[in-house]
């Protein structure tokens, strides 16, 4: 189910994104679909609809994080918590 974000709120996510998508940052512009405000902890688990836990994600991306909060780590078998948009920077996460 959808929520209401205010319009105030999804300009200021769309700005600190730069219109990219906040996991692959693909830019909006370059593609053929309306990028999507994801909750980065699922309302689910008791994420909030505030700027600190939301992000612009393009429409693959957000299906496929899905409600998932943590993943399998392939070198060490571990589970580890997933990229935090609003905490993390993505180049140090990625690299």
């Amino acid at each position: 189910m959808s929520v209401y974000i205010a319009v105030e709120l999804q300009e200021k996510i769309r700005h600190c994104f730069a219109d990219c998508c906040a996991y692959c940052r693909t830019a909006e512009y370059l593609t053929a679909t309306t990028f999507e405000f994801e909750h980065i902890i699922p309302r689910l688990a008791g994420g909030k609809t505030v700027f600190e836990n939301l992000c612009l994600a393009c429409p693959s991306c957000n299906r496929y994080k899905a409600t998932r909060q943590t993943a399998i780590d392939p070198n060490t078998q571990e589970e580890v918590k997933l990229f935090h948009p609003q905490q993390q920077a993505w180049i140090e996460h990625f690299a």
